[in-house]
C-alpha cells in the first residue's frame, strides 16, 4: 500500500513538473530550456512602427533565447531613458539622441546603443483636408502640432524644413506643448492646420475624415537612424550572453519582416494592438514596409551614428561630437547577423 502511495505521489510530482516546465514560456515556439532570464525592456512607444520587436515577442524568439520578456512602454524618451538609468529597465528602446545627451551630461555609467531597429522616421505629416500634390512650401504660414524639442520625431521634422529651405522658428508655428500621444486627440478638437502623428494616429485620423496624410517624414528625411536599443555599459559588461540573445531574438524578427508579407507580419503582431483591427494592421505595416522603414540587420553603422549628430547639430542640441566607439556596439548584432 505504502509503495503504491509512493509511486501516486511520484507521477503526480513528475505531471505537475512538466506542466510547470511548459508554463515558462511564451509565443509559439517557446524552446526547451524552461529556465528564462528575466529582462524588463522599456519601449518609447508601442507602435506598429516596431514590428520586428512585436513579431519577436509573438513568434517566441525571445523564449527560444531563453529570455522571459517585460514589456514596458515608457510614453518618451526621456522617461524610457530615466527607468533604464535607474534599474527599473534592463534594456531601453528608444531614439538614440537620448544615449548621447546622458552621456554629453558626464555618467560613468551611460547607456551604449547595441542594435537598431529602424532607419527610416516612422510619422507623417497629416493636414485637414487632401492634398494631392503636397508640397513642404504648403507649410509656410502655418500651425503645425509638433514633437518635444530635443526629440528625434521634432528634430526630423526640422531638419525635413530645412532641407526645403524654411526656418522652423520664423516660417510656421510648431506648437511644441502637448503630450506625446496626445496630438491626434487635439488635432481633431481643432487645434493646428496640420500635426505630425505616429502611425496608428495617422490612420485613425483618416479613417474619422479628420485628417489626412500628405507626406512621409521617413521618406522625405532620407535614411536616418530612429530607435536602437541600448542598456547600461555595466549591464551589458556584466551580462554578455543576455545581450546576445536579446539580439538574436530581435534579428529573427527581422527576418520574418523580410520574407512575410504586410498580411502575414499583421496577423503575428495583431495581439499587441487588441484596439486596432487586423485590416488597419496590414495598411500601416504595408505602409512601413514600402518605404523601407526596417533594415536587413541590426548594425548600427558609424555613417548612421554620424548623420544623427548632423541632425542634433542642426538642431541646435549638440555643441560637441562625441565617439562612436563608446556609444555603439556592434557586436552583438554582427554576430546576430550571420
Amino acid at each position: 500500500m505504502t509503495k503504491k502511495i509512493l509511486c501516486l505521489f511520484l507521477m503526480t510530482a513528475i505531471a505537475l513538473g512538466s506542466l510547470c516546465g511548459c508554463g515558462n514560456g511564451s509565443g509559439k515556439n517557446a524552446g526547451k530550456n524552461s529556465v528564462k532570464t528575466p529582462v524588463v525592456l522599456n519601449e518609447v512607444a508601442h507602435s506598429i512602427f516596431y514590428a520586428p520587436l512585436y513579431v519577436a515577442i509573438e513568434e517566441g524568439y525571445f523564449a527560444e533565447e531563453g529570455i522571459e520578456l517585460t514589456l514596458v512602454t515608457g510614453f518618451g524618451a526621456d522617461k524610457t531613458m530615466t527607468a533604464l538609468l535607474t534599474g527599473e529597465a534592463d534594456i531601453g528602446f528608444m531614439g538614440s539622441e537620448s544615449t548621447i545627451y546622458t552621456y554629453k551630461e558626464g555618467a560613468s555609467d551611460y547607456a551604449v546603443n547595441f542594435a537598431q531597429l529602424t532607419q527610416r522616421a516612422g510619422n507623417f505629416l497629416v493636414a485637414r483636408e487632401p492634398i494631392d500634390n503636397f508640397d513642404w512650401s504648403m507649410i509656410k504660414g502655418k500651425e503645425v502640432l509638433g514633437g518635444r524639442a530635443g526629440g528625434m520625431p521634432e528634430m526630423v521634422f526640422e531638419f525635413i524644413l530645412k532641407k526645403n529651405g524654411i526656418d522652423p522658428v520664423s516660417d510656421l508655428s510648431i506648437d511644441q506643448s502637448i503630450d506625446f500621444g496626445s496630438t491626434a486627440a487635439a488635432f481633431s478638437g481643432g487645434q493646428g492646420e496640420f500635426t505630425v502623428e505616429f502611425e496608428p494616429h495617422a490612420t485613425s485620423l483618416e479613417a474619422k475624415g479628420d485628417g489626412f496624410v500628405v507626406a512621409s517624414l521617413g521618406e522625405d528625411s532620407g535614411y536616418v537612424p530612429y530607435t536602437a536599443f541600448s542598456a547600461k555599459k555595466s549591464y551589458i559588461e556584466k551580462n554578455p550572453e543576455v545581450i546576445q540573445a536579446f539580439t538574436n531574438a530581435l534579428q529573427k524578427g527581422m527576418d520574418y519582416v523580410q520574407s512575410h508579407t504586410s498580411s502575414e507580419i499583421a496577423a503575428v503582431i495583431a495581439p499587441q494592438f487588441e484596439e486596432t483591427d487586423t485590416a488597419t494592421i496590414t495598411t500601416i505595416v504595408e505602409r512601413y514596409a514600402s518605404q523601407d522603414t526596417w533594415k536587413d540587420d541590426l548594425v548600427f553603422e558609424e555613417d548612421s551614428f554620424n548623420l544623427l549628430q548632423n541632425i542634433l547639430e542642426e538642431a541646435g542640441e549638440l555643441d560637441e561630437r562625441v565617439p562612436y566607439a563608446d556609444l555603439v556596439d556592434t557586436a552583438f548584432a554582427t554576430k546576430a547577423a550571420k
